[in-house]
């Protein structure tokens, strides 16, 4: 198949830098960072110039507000490991994308003056300060809480002298039965140059000397990457994969005298860049751009801060890295790798576990084997809240049913992320194998699932399902399913709208939001926006959806003014929105102005946000809210208070969050939720979210972030969270009282 028959070309957009991000759909990960919108300030029409926060140091500051879970006494303790490893896995995808992409415009001479006014070297001067501060703090957390706090529980994290004499034979039978024959030990010397070295992967640098000669040599031995970060030394006593090499290199080096080893790692540029417009065929050109992202230009250097300085000073010189780009820390390095030990089995030491039930208006209509989904939807809207609903029993359900039903004739999908075993894509092939018409657009270009993709991509078309890329310079990002049923001599079309990918292993921990429906004008909707994804469609207008980059942000932004129209009329007016990031500076200037008016602002952010709050005369109506805690807070969700008649309010909910990237370079969709009792359930979300009763970060005006989890009498506040789990089981209860 050809690519113009796959990929449509997009109405033309205004040339902005390329994208360079993070991957939401890594487990726990942070939070997306978008492309380097380096464009200067919007003229802001009266507005200060200083009006924005900068982006990366916001950033910066999500990533601390998880270091502060980890730091926090009353998270438990493996949960505190847990958060170290998303801290180290998130400041890793941080460098690779944001930090390169920085670096490389700053070497093309294409980077400009952010919306701050910072200069590209200020920004990534103030990055290297504050990410130094962070990996130091980072480093202390482990060592002197976590570590210990892990020991008092029995699971103990050695080096290897705290082993004991029978763990050392264990060990040293493992590595040579296991590790030995798979390492490579490469010598550096005028017949040898400097090996590449790998992103994020774990190297140790040894200096070894020839007793027959006396000359010194250096060598780098890699760490295999597929060998477990920490290893099992005996019950409950682990050791890290580099210091059992590091005690056995006398094998690797016979004859001759090992001097010192230390371990380092770097990261390097990993941003993919693939022009479209140029490229015959979109999934070739991806699988050769990922080979090329293993050699991208080193952006970090993490060391051991024992490191012999001759050593230091020949791996600086040997990756042409800048010292202000190295980081020395105590070891271990790489903490990420913590996630095995939080994965332990030692419930008393993790969060209450919960497993999502079947929403009660599924269950309702339940039969022996699974709800009828179809018969649900012809009833009524079904709103989802995983994980607090089961993504298993809704979405997943309703795919693989309609993947069986000889009545439904079509199914149309969009697939951003999914699991490596999805029942999703599964779900897909059946139907496709059983005759029915199937059409799936697959985005090869989710950040660091592009392997991944590829690999569905190829299976999808084998099974002879019609298989799409999306338009030319957009991200296919929205999360759309669409199933055509032939019910008696009319066709009837069912859809789902989220917040989150169709992942059913993320689903268990990130939160989002969906609208499973039958209503025919969100079924008119998608198929509209579908024709445009897979042929030459260029509808604008559509009855229940927002749809980006062409209608979104000014559709939201118009919703914004007229909350304003309702202040200055006398009625009441508020705005409420729930993303993951809000940068765009459109849409915070609209804010800026209904704050000024007297319109009341709710923010609930999870990661970036340089909106300025509470600065008077300006933003003194906005309040900027984050929470943070064992479930990824991952829904997009836009109210609007209708002049506050409670049947005229605007709820909306989907895929966009409030980003150039977004708003500009993505296919992004919000579905405008009809049920009343549907929005009367968001907006008390909303208001729940932002109350200053429930626990959450407080964002100032000046960017900082400050923790309220207690009262001004010390007692702990809502959990929002938790609150949800709870009514969740208690509902089921009512339900059913044997499941107490």
């Amino acid at each position: 198949m050809s690519q113009e028959t796959r990929t449509r070309a997009a109405v033309p957009q205004p040339a902005e830098p390329s994208e360079a991000g993070e991957p939401e759909s890594a487990p726990m990960a942070g939070l997306e960072a978008e492309e380097l919108d380096e464009q200067g300030p919007p003229p802001g029409d009266g507005l200060p110039a200083d009006r924005f926060l900068d982006r990366e140091r916001s950033w910066l500051a999500f990533n601390e507000r998880v270091l502060e879970l980890a730091e926090d006494p009353e998270t438990p303790l493996l949960e505190r490991a847990n958060f170290l490893a998303i801290f180290a896995s998130n400041l890793d995808e941080f460098f690779m994308v944001r930090v390169a992409g920085l670096k490389r415009r700053i070497a093309t001479g294409v980077a400009t003056r952010s919306v701050t006014g910072a200069t590209p070297s200020e920004v990534l001067e103030n990055i290297w300060v504050r990410a130094r501060e962070q990996m130091t703090r980072h480093a202390a957390c482990y060592q002197r809480d976590v570590a210990p706090a892990l020991a008092a529980e029995g699971i103990h994290l050695l080096r290897w002298p705290d082993l004991t004499e029978s763990e050392q034979t264990e060990m040293r039978a493992f590595f040579r039965k296991r590790i030995f024959p798979v390492l490579t030990p490469l010598a550096v010397d005028p017949a040898h140059p400097f090996p590449y070295i790998s992103g994020l992967s774990l190297n140790l640098a040894v200096v070894v000397r020839n007793p027959a000669s006396g000359h010194k040599h250096f060598a780098r031995v890699k760490v295999p990457p597929l060998l477990p970060r920490f290893l099992v030394a005996s019950p409950q006593r682990y050791v890290p994969v580099e210091d059992v090499i590091a005690a056995h290199l006398e094998e690797l080096f016979r004859g001759m005298e090992v001097l010192t080893t230390h371990v380092f790692r770097v990261t390097r540029n990993e941003d993919l860049e693939v022009e479209e417009d140029d490229t015959e065929n979109l999934l070739q050109a991806l699988e050769k751009e990922l080979l090329r992202r293993r050699f991208g230009p080193p952006v970090r250097l993490e060391v051991e801060r024992s490191i012999d300085p001759e050593v230091f000073d020949r791996l600086v010189r040997e990756l042409k890295i800048s010292r202000e780009e190295v980081f020395a820390l105590p070891g271990p390095l790489d903490l990420a790798g913590l996630r095995s030990i939080a994965g332990l089995d030692r419930p008393e030491l993790k969060y209450p576990k919960f497993v999502g039930g079947t929403h009660h208006d599924l269950a309702e209509v339940e039969s022996a084997s699974a709800p009828n989904v179809f018969a649900a939807l012809r009833e009524r809207d079904v709103l989802l809240h995983h994980p607090y609903d089961s993504f298993s029993t809704s979405v997943q359900t309703f795919l693989e049913q309609a993947a069986a039903d000889p009545d439904v004739l079509a199914i149309k999908q969009t697939l951003y992320r999914t699991s490596g075993d999805s029942p999703i894509v599964e779900a897909l092939i059946d139907a496709a194998e059983s005759g029915k018409q199937v059409l799936v657009l697959v985005e090869l270009k989710a950040r660091f699932d592009e392997h991944a993709n590829i690999k569905w991509a190829r299976k999808l078309e084998e099974a002879g399902c019609h298989v799409v890329y999306g338009l030319v310079g957009l991200k296919t990002h929205c999360k759309l399913s669409l199933v055509v049923r032939q019910e008696g001599e009319e066709l009837r079309r069912y859809a789902h709208i989220g917040t989150g990918n169709y992942h059913p292993r993320t689903a268990r921990v990130y939160e989002d939001l969906g609208l499973l429906t039958a209503h025919p004008d969100v079924g008119a909707d998608l198929s509209d926006l579908f024709n445009s994804l897979s042929g030459y469609s260029r509808r604008d207008n559509y009855r229940r959806i927002l749809v980006a980059p062409r209608s979104l942000r000014d559709g939201l932004i118009s919703r914004i003014r007229r909350e304003v129209d309702h202040h200055k009329a006398g009625r009441p007016a508020r705005v409420r929105i729930k993303v993951n990031s809000l940068v765009d500076e459109a849409v915070i200037d609209a804010l800026y102005r209904a704050s000024r008016a007297g319109v009341p602002v709710d923010v609930w952010v999870r990661g970036i946000c340089t909106l300025r709050p509470g600065v008077p005369g300006l933003s003194e109506n906005i309040r900027v809210r984050s929470v943070l805690g064992r479930f990824l807070e991952h829904s997009r969700l836009y109210a609007f208070g209708g002049g506050g008649d409670a049947g005229e309010n605007e709820v909306w909910l989907g895929s966009a969050d409030l980003m150039h990237r977004n708003l500009d370079r993505r296919i992004e969709v919000l579905v405008r939720v009809a049920d009343p009792a549907h929005r009367s359930a968001l907006t008390r979300l909303l208001a729940t979210g932002t109350s200053d009763a429930t626990a959450s970060w407080h964002l100032d005006g000046d960017g900082r972030w400050t923790r309220h989890a207690k009262d001004a009498e010390g007692r702990p506040l809502r959990n929002i969270q938790e609150s949800l789990i709870e009514s969740r089981r208690n509902r089921r209860k009512r339900r059913d009282p044997s499941d107490a």
